[in-house]
């Protein structure tokens, strides 16, 4: 199929870009295009305007200052996989970026995109929940952050105004020493996860567990934070007995179902990869048997 007939942008500025916003009607944002495109040929969107912001100058780029990462939101999901100190310091995110797509779509696909599309399903609106970053945005007022678990307002809905844009992502660095994992089930290589798991532990000297965080993707409209297991795991001792106790909690949860999903698959889903990321993530902390 053709896309349907628009008008086609391409601004060089910052200033440019949300001009156009503010002034054009039926306008949409193309960044990496792996989600537009599929939806303009598909006769999904039908926009008047298309604005193009790959010539948008300062929008990429990864920058560390202290312990906070900025990431621009022009910035392809491959550059920032391949980047060392993501390697190194937010393994999280390394797993979760490798299991995005296809290299051909890690190669275009950007951070920002991903994260305004806000599919459920995705892998870095998963993660980005987990690593509790927060998102920055442009706008005719001025810029504005917001957390990430307050940037989905309902399903694949952003916190976004008409003539707002998200201009980067601002990422926490986890402590060093802890444990990471992030697991998902899809029916193919490359698919959105029907359910996905983000877990990160940390340790006390003790040996017992400081902190856990535990984050599902492709249960609900957005990601869920598994408030009551991660209340469980604090200050216990890690043993496969607990990881099991904390991951049968993912049965309570209210999770979606669809034509070809029903719930109790997915809170099944959600249940085994839970408890499977916290023993990967455990097995991940330095000296852990």
């Amino acid at each position: 199929m053709k896309p349907p007939d628009f008008t086609y942008h391409a601004p060089e500025t910052l200033e440019q870009a949300l001009s156009l916003l503010a002034s054009l009607d039926n306008a949409r944002l193309l960044a990496g295009g792996q989600s537009l495109m599929p939806m303009l040929t598909m006769r999904f969107a039908f926009p008047d305007h298309v604005i193009d912001l790959n010539r948008v100058a300062g929008l990429a780029g990864i920058t560390q200052t202290g312990d906070t990462l900025r990431i621009g939101a022009m910035t392809r999901q491959r550059d920032l996989l391949d980047h060392p100190f993501v390697q190194q310091k937010i393994p999280l995110l390394a797993q979760a970026l490798a299991l995005i797509g296809h290299r051909q779509t890690r190669n275009r696909g950007t951070i920002g995109g991903s994260l305004c599309h806000l599919d459920p399903a995705a892998e870095l609106v998963s993660v980005m929940t987990a690593l509790g970053a927060t998102i920055e945005i442009a706008g005719p007022n001025g810029p504005r952050d917001v957390a990430m678990a307050d940037f989905p307002l309902g399903y694949m809905t952003p916190s976004l105004a008409p003539d707002e844009l998200v201009t980067a992502v601002h990422l926490p660095v986890p402590p060093p020493g802890h444990g990471a994992s992030f697991l998902e089930f899809s029916r193919r290589h490359g698919d959105f996860a029907i359910v996905s798991a983000a877990v990160m532990l940390t340790r006390h000297s003790s040996g017992h567990l400081a902190d856990a965080v535990i984050t599902l993707g492709g249960v609900g409209p957005v990601p869920l934070r598994l408030a009551k297991a991660e209340a469980l795991l604090a200050g216990q001792t890690p043993t496969p007995d607990l990881f099991t106790q904390a991951a049968c909690l993912a049965r309570e949860i209210d999770a979606m179902e669809d034509a070809q999903i029903p719930a109790w698959y997915r809170r099944r889903l959600a249940e085994s990869l839970t408890r499977r990321a916290l023993t990967a993530a455990h097995q991940s902390l330095p000296g852990a048997a």
